[in-house]
């Protein structure tokens, strides 16, 4: 895929994981796209790696959009840990 496919796929794959996580972040929708592009190559990494598979094979194939939400989902959560904490500082 190429680099304008990646940053569609994670800015898509970041709004389905808010959606599968509501609540109030602290970054906004613009920090929860970023991590949806980090989280689609988090998840195609983690495939690879744990699974042995190529994870990443299409935009319209159904295990490119697994990996990637389960990566934006990883991200979002570590970074509502991370800056959980700040917010009632």
């Amino acid at each position: 895929m190429g680099i304008i496919a990646w940053i569609i796929i994670g800015l898509l794959a970041g709004l389905i994981a808010k959606a599968l996580m509501p609540g109030k972040d602290p970054g906004g929708i613009v920090i929860t796209m970023f991590i949806g592009i980090a989280g689609g190559l988090l998840g195609g990494w983690l495939g690879k790696v744990i699974l042995g598979v190529d994870s990443i094979d299409g935009f319209f194939d159904l295990s490119t959009w697994i990996a990637v939400i389960v990566g934006s989902l990883i991200l979002l959560v570590l970074y509502r840990v991370i800056t959980g904490n700040r917010r009632h500082a």
